[in-house]
């Protein structure tokens, strides 16, 4: 099995076509569909990447990040964020937690695909 990678998403449609997508290319996935899951199975699993949505019930995935980026062990993850807002709306928000890339919804599968491949130094 390839790099593990944690997709986070509250729509379980997303999760699942992500998922699927990234299992084709030989990835190990892992899926969470809110914020503390996610940082539960972060720091049990230790991923090599994370893709991130940001609107989720209970814990944002701003308030997810923030959480991860404290974490000693997983706290330099690469992250993700994937959101319906628009990149420019966004990037102010996350400038400050480091995050990788970022993907807007709806998203095409080639796209995701690279952009994972350049965050994990394989394209």
């Amino acid at each position: 099995m390839g790099k593990k990678i944690l997709v986070v998403d509250d729509e379980e449609d997303v999760r699942e076509i992500i998922k699927a997508r990234l299992i084709s290319q030989g990835y190990a996935v892992l899926t969470a569909e809110e914020g503390m899951s996610a940082l539960s199975i972060a720091r049990r699993e230790k991923p090599d990447l994370v893709i991130l949505d940001v609107m989720m019930p209970n814990m944002d995935g701003y308030t997810t990040l923030k959480e991860l980026r404290k974490d000693k062990e997983i706290g330099k993850t690469p992250v993700i964020i994937l959101s319906v807002k628009e990149k420019e709306k966004m990037e102010d928000i996350f400038y400050f937690q480091n995050i990788s890339d970022y993907i807007e919804k709806p998203f095409e599968s080639d796209e995701l695909i690279s952009k994972v491949k350049q965050v994990l130094g394989e394209g």
